[in-house]
């Protein structure tokens, strides 16, 4: 559509959405890790273990996932099945942060160098 001033936001959303975000936290993630020049990580990326199939919100294939914690993560059994799944990553050779949202929010530099670090730390950064 000619003329329109959010053309270009509008196909990055939709170009996310097609690399598997699934939620508004991870999308302002990808947008913070392109600000940054960090490489594109793979999303969603389906682990398979003895209990079955998790989902990572995001893996670099350096080994260094990242979870982004929305506030569900934080009711009912919920960390209990997310630690359960984090440490069974953790045992391989994957490190895992997690990011709460409202952590991105309010700590956005220090969550971003942490992730850096990570990178940087497994040879991913040039």
């Amino acid at each position: 559509m000619r003329g329109r001033k959010r053309r270009a936001f509008v196909r990055g959303v939709l170009r996310d959405l097609a690399l598997g975000v699934q939620s508004l936290g991870e999308l302002d993630f990808a947008q913070l890790c392109r600000a940054r020049g960090l490489p594109e990580p793979i999303r969603q990326q389906v682990r398979e273990d003895s209990t079955g199939r998790a989902y990572l919100d995001v893996r670099w294939a350096c080994g260094l996932v990242v979870e982004i914690d929305g506030v569900h993560h934080y009711k009912g059994l919920a960390p209990v099945d997310d630690q359960l799944r984090q440490n069974r990553v953790a045992l391989t050779t994957d490190t895992v942060l997690r990011i709460p949202n409202i952590g991105l929010r309010l700590h956005e530099d220090e969550f971003m160098d942490q992730v850096a670090a990570g990178l940087a730390l497994r040879g991913a950064l040039a």
